[in-house]
This record gives structure tokens, sequence and C-alpha cells, in this order.
């Protein structure tokens, strides 16, 4: 009675802790193997940190793997192949304005902005500085492109100036890092608002280079940057992880093509038959004779000519050789047989696999550029072109009433006619567009069915009948070669 009234016994409630106690016991012991130091694996984790994501990637740690980065991808043909690979793939041609402004909007207005766009784009070579900011991005980690105005463009006079990582630092004078990353100035909402651009790069040759520089305004500096953790505010290569598999490799091959050398290079060796204390005729000491081919030679007494067996490459050097390609092809999001341009041993199905996850990173690599690069460098010409005669003609909206989408290269299916057939069935369905059928191709839809009417009354006009022929069946008992390849 006495318990319900005033609680658990003191008995009780220390029966009831110790219970607890062992309770807490158990959990305690159940751990995480990753969690645990032991003398194993101490000197793995040794260089583990809690660094934050600016502080892990100092200005010396990122000097240091651009340099490595930059020296390994001159050096290295597998690396420089990757990277020119990434960046063809990504960029291309270069991207085309799809310029949307609404049914009411004059077409032929939505079509003169579109050429006068793609003609800015080649007079300041856009393609081809896309396609250097991806390379950047790969091997150094991060570009950044400061919106200027070359003088020498006709109309619209913006360009873009791409400068190294290098380019942007803190000032050589400045003490107070407060609110600023190496050269990258933030405001409370953490946004960009200044870059400190150098006027010379710290690493050029010329006679009295320093580290002087200007504050730029964030709205005309465009940074494109590999990052991989929250709060990472400048970019880290994206071959880093995969550098010392690169320098491994190649010690490897260069051992052993120093091994097979050295075997070929020592056509005959003369060794002794005679024992330690036996009585061989005397040699001078690294005495050689030149070897006619064909030649017949008799060796001193007590010595036998032999040749050095070559022991390398060993029969493993291909399979030690492609694992480690196949890992540093997959750091990069690359299938092997793109990294190394080497489809042996791969069939339908897992090319058609591997080109899929390929395939959707290009497309957020795509999507990338266009968020940081095309988008911004658009508003601007805009802003610009509105100030020029014949840049915006009479026709169209207000500007908040524009929209956009950029087209790009398409990719070329590894069975067209499996592709075509698929597209045939969405498009009669109602499941897909032609328009969407175009993009995949890098096509634009409107000009392919100009294209397909010109050259339809054109036809008409030569009496020419352009209707396709009915596709025939293939016969059940046709010969296997003459058969469509199964479905993988």
């Amino acid at each position: 009675m006495l318990g319900k009234l005033f609680g658990p016994s003191r008995a009780a409630m220390a029966s009831t802790i110790a219970d607890q106690r062992a309770a807490i016991g158990k959990l305690v012991r159940a751990r995480f193997d990753a969690a645990e130091t032991t003398p194993l694996n101490k000197a793995h984790w040794a260089a583990s940190d809690h660094l934050s994501a600016d502080a892990a990637l100092s200005p010396m740690k990122r000097r240091t793997m651009r340099s490595r980065a930059r020296y390994e991808a001159a050096n290295n043909g597998y690396l420089a192949g990757m990277v020119a690979t990434l960046a063809t793939d990504a960029i291309g041609t270069g991207p085309t304005l799809l310029l949307d402004c609404g049914p009411d909007a004059d077409q032929s207005a939505v079509a003169r902005v579109e050429e006068n766009v793609f003609e800015w784009h080649q007079s300041i070579d856009l393609a081809r500085k896309l396609r250097i900011m991806r390379q950047a991005k790969a091997i150094d980690g991060e570009v950044f492109g400061i919106e200027v105005n070359n003088r020498k463009l006709r109309n619209v006079q913006l360009d873009l100036r791409l400068v190294e990582a290098e380019m942007i630092a803190d000032p050589a004078s400045r003490w107070d890092l407060a609110g600023s990353v190496d050269g990258v100035r933030f405001d409370d909402d953490g946004n960009p608002s200044e870059y400190y651009l150098l006027r010379h790069h710290p690493g050029s040759m010329h006679f009295g280079v320093t580290l002087d520089g200007d504050w730029v305004q964030a709205g005309r500096v465009l940074h494109y940057f590999h990052a991989t953790r929250p709060g990472q505010h400048r970019g880290m290569g994206e071959v880093v992880p995969a550098l010392e598999l690169f320098a491994m490799l190649r010690r490897y091959q260069y051992a052993v093509v120093t091994a097979a050398e050295t075997a070929a290079d020592l056509a005959v060796i003369l060794k002794t038959t005679m024992p330690a204390d036996g009585g061989a005729v005397g040699l001078p000491a690294w005495e050689t004779m030149p070897l006619a081919r064909g030649m017949a030679m008799a060796g001193p007494e007590g010595w036998e000519p032999y040749q050095l067996k070559a022991e390398q490459p060993t029969s493993t050097f291909d399979a030690f050789e492609r694992r480690i390609l196949m890992q540093i092809s997959r750091s990069l999001n690359m299938p092997y047989i793109v990294a190394v341009m080497d489809a042996t041993g791969a069939n339908y199905s897992t090319m058609r696999g591997d080109y899929l996850v390929y395939r959707k990173h290009m497309g957020a690599e795509r999507s990338e550029v266009e968020r940081v690069v095309l988008d911004p460098l658009l508003e601007r010409w805009i802003e610009e072109a509105t100030f020029v005669d014949g840049m915006i003609p009479d026709g169209l909206p207000p500007r908040d009433q524009w929209t956009w989408r950029w087209r790009w290269d398409g990719f070329e299916h590894i069975d067209p006619l499996k592709e075509a057939d698929a597209e045939t069935v969405g498009i009669t369905n109602k499941t897909t567009s032609r328009a969407e059928s175009c993009a995949r191709r890098g096509k634009d839809w409107r000009q392919v069915f100009r294209q397909i009417a010109a050259e339809e009354a054109y036809a008409a006009e030569l009496g020419i009948d352009l209707a396709p022929a009915a596709r025939q069946p293939v016969p059940a008992d046709a010969p296997a070669d003459q058969t469509q390849e199964q479905p993988a």
C-alpha cells in the first residue's frame, strides 16, 4: 500500500538502475568496425581529419593537386584522352538556343534572336571555351569566366575571358580573412559578392609580376567548379582521387619496359662454368665485343655464353593494367570502353548499359553548364542587345515572358534501327513528341519540319513520289544472318 502511495522502494529503484546499466553496457558493446582504431588500420587512417570543406582544400593543397594533375595530364596519354573525351562528349560543337516567347509572338522575330545569339557564340568562340572549362574542371577543379567588353566584336561586344584558378586569390596584403575564401568574398546570406582577380598569373615568367589585383563584382564572374561537400567554395580536380593510380600505372609501365629493354640489350652474357676456386681463363672486366648477324662464337675456356631470359612483361600485365584503368575510369563516371577506347570483350547489352549511365552523367554536366555559364551569359547578352539596333526585333513580348532551353549535340544509338522503331511507337501512341525525338539527336524540330516540307514540295514539282516503301516482314524460315538481332 505504501509503495503505491510513495512510489517504488529504494531497493526496487536500485534494481531498476542496475538493469538499465546492464542494458546500456550491452548497447555500448555494439560498435561500428569503421570507428575502431586497431594496429592493423591505424596507419591507413592516420591522414584522416575533421577539417571543414574549405579548410581541407587550403590554397596550398589545391595548388599542389593542380600542379600534379596538370603534370600527369601533360605526360599520360590515358589521362589526356579521358579529359578530352569528357569535354567533347559534354560540350561537343556547342549549345544552341531554343527561344520560346509564347504562341502570340512573331516566330520570325524569335528565329532572328536565335540566329543573332548563334552568331555571337561563334564570334566569341564559345564552344571552344566551354570545352576548355570542362577540361579545367576535371584537372584543376575549377575555372573562372569573366564577362568583359571586347571592342573588336561587332554589334554586342560582350565576351567571355577565361582565367585559371590561381588568378582568383586573396590579396597579398590582406590579413582579415573573415567572410572571404581565397579571393571570394561573400555577403551575409552566403552568396558570392566579389572576386579578387589578380592582374598577372602567379606563375608568369614576366619580370615584375606582383600579386596586385582588383575586386570584381560577382555578377560579372562565372565560377564553374567541382564540389563534393556542403560549404565548399573552391573546387578540387575530378582526377585527384585517381592521381596516385595514374602515377603507379606509369611507374609500373616504365619498369616493365626497362626490364624488357635490359634483357634485349644484353645479347650475350658469359658466365663461368668453374667453381669459385677454379682456374678459368681470366677476362678483362666488362669487356664487350660486337656481334654480327649469323656469326658463330666460341667462348674462352671455362666460360659459357648465354642469353638473358626476358621476364617482362608477364602474362598478368594486361589484366593488372585493365583493373587499374577500370578504377580510374570509375572515378570519372566514365565507362571503361569510353575511357580506354577498347571494347574488347564487350557485347551489345554491356555497351548499352554503360552508355546509359554515362549519358545520364553527361546530361547532369550539361545542366550545370546551362545554369552556371549559359543562362547568366545570355541574360547579360539580352541586356546589351536591347541597345543595339536589329538585335531584338519588334514583335516580341516583354523580357519577363521569355523562356528558353538549350539544344546540345545528340548521342548516336548503338542500334539506330531499334531506336527508330521505338520512337515510331512512342510518336504513334503519343507518349513522346517529334520535338523530343529531334532533341535527342541534337536537332531543332522546326528546322527538320521546314526541311521536310521543302523536300516534299520540290519532289512534287519534279514528279517524284517520296512515300516510304512498306517494310517487308522477315520470313520465319529465313537464314539466321538475315533475321534482325533480338533485343538485348
